[in-house]
């Protein structure tokens, strides 16, 4: 495998009526001033240049592939194209648009496989958008560990991490509704999606031994019983399992202790049991600055935090800031496992 400078990151377009391509543009364009990591972009080259245009910009726009897309990124935005079946608005999703959408996310998952790309990062879709064209997946995690499944033949288990510089977080239970979190968490689910962190964590960052603080369901963890008997019955058996492992790992915690200043310095990651539960305080302590990182995948992949935002495109205001640490991170993660395999 050669070493990540020799090979881009893939970046999918996502929604081209959103703001991937508007953020798209920006890191290019300002690629010395914030040394931004080499990239192909996957997806339509004339809804790119149309955008560029749109917010004032005539950028070098070359269609090419990923082993030439390095020694081009200083001079032209390097795209391979995907074209859209229908033109793109800024601001107006249109369902007609799903399969180059999707087929952006296929491509950049094949190349990276194929070790064409050294690591995958997606601009944000809008599933509703998916939706209405038959796509079958609660989001796009779980679509790019089906097409991981499908490359490599095996079950996969997506695990999403939110990581900024001063929190990482993973929830065990993702895209569903919180009614229906205590029925899914199981002692299975929180164990593997425990080991699957500490695992990444090791192998992607670098961490000897990851501090890991396991997050309670109910109020007070659970408070013995009274408020709930998931914590003790089904989230206490699992961390004593990892722990008997030799896994570094705290919990079930009161939720609402966990994420003050001095409460974070005493973990690397924590492992949260729903949605909101993890990223509601990831969003708060680095909304401009975390990266989402899907772990347990064959390939690294990264993501802004953010939305499709389609109220915002177009209209040049739209902060680069997240995609710039997707970037950036998937680079970084690139790095590691090449060091890791040498």
């Amino acid at each position: 495998m050669s070493p990540t400078r020799d090979r881009p990151l893939a970046l999918t377009m996502g929604d081209p009526a959103g703001i991937g391509l508007d953020i798209t543009i920006d890191a290019w364009i300002n690629r010395r001033a914030w040394q931004t990591p080499p990239f192909i972009l996957i997806g339509d080259p004339s809804a790119l240049a149309e955008r560029a245009r749109a917010l004032g910009h005539e950028i070098a726009v070359r269609e090419t592939d990923c082993a030439a897309a390095c020694a081009v990124f200083d001079s032209a935005l390097p795209v391979l194209p995907v074209a859209c079946a229908s033109p793109v608005h800024a601001g107006l999703p249109d369902s007609a648009n799903a399969g180059a959408i999707t087929g952006a996310i296929e491509t950049a998952v094949r190349l990276t496989m194929d070790g064409a790309a050294c690591a995958i990062v997606t601009n944000p879709i809008a599933k509703s958008v998916l939706y209405d064209a038959g796509f079958q997946f609660p989001g796009h995690t779980e679509f790019l560990a089906d097409l991981g499944a499908r490359l490599t033949g095996e079950p996969l288990l997506p695990v999403m991490m939110l990581a900024g510089p001063k929190l990482k977080a993973v929830p065990v239970t993702i895209h569903i509704p919180l009614k229906d979190v205590p029925d899914q968490l199981t002692g299975d689910l929180i164990y593997r999606t425990c080991a699957i962190t500490v695992r990444d964590l090791k192998e992607r960052f670098g961490l000897v031994s990851p501090r890991v603080a396991v997050a309670g369901l109910n109020p007070h963890a659970g408070e013995n019983g009274a408020l709930g008997l998931e914590d003790d019955a089904v989230i206490r058996p699992a961390i004593e399992r990892l722990r008997a492992e030799g896994v570094d790992i705290t919990g079930p915690l009161p939720a609402d202790t966990m994420f003050h200043d001095r409460a974070r310095a005493t973990y690397d990651v924590a492992i949260c049991m729903y949605h909101d539960q993890a990223l509601i305080p990831a969003k708060a302590l680095g909304f401009d600055d975390s990266v989402n990182v899907t772990l347990g995948l064959p390939f690294i992949r990264t993501s802004p935090d953010h939305g499709t935002a389609f109220s915002l495109a177009g209209k040049g205001i739209a902060r680069a800031d997240s995609v710039l640490a997707a970037l950036r991170l998937a680079q970084e993660l690139s790095g590691n496992a090449v060091r890791g395999q040498s």
